[in-house]
């Protein structure tokens, strides 16, 4: 098995829900997420806070927000265990975060 890491990307739509609709979706991202774990899939992660600072360049100059313009905002990432990237890519398509046009970004993690 190797490991990848979900990013979660999620749209204005995501933040702008209402409170009994953000309570069912968080449901239903701890139900998925519940079986990836009973499965042995999931392997950890954690949702993002909301601020945070970006550091670039040579001049190593720091700004506030690594999401300025963007938008969409990575919210959270999760590390699975797949056979390879296809199957990482299928266990994807049953997170709750396409209800609101989210994006997930599946990445192989470098063996080191």
């Amino acid at each position: 098995m190797e490991k990848f890491v979900y990013l979660f990307r999620n749209t204005q739509e995501h933040y702008a829900m209402s409170p009994e609709a953000a309570e069912a979706s968080m449901q239903k991202w701890t139900n998925w997420m519940g079986d990836l774990g009973k499965k042995g899939i999931l392997t950890g992660g954690d949702p993002l806070q909301g601020t945070g600072k970006s550091v670039s360049g040579k001049n190593k100059v720091v700004t506030d927000g690594p999401f300025v313009e963007a938008k969409e905002l990575v919210g959270g990432y999760l590390i699975i265990n797949a056979k390879d990237i296809n199957e990482a890519v299928e266990i994807s398509k049953g997170c709750p975060i396409f209800e609101t046009d989210g994006r997930v970004e599946v990445r192989p993690v470098q063996k080191m």
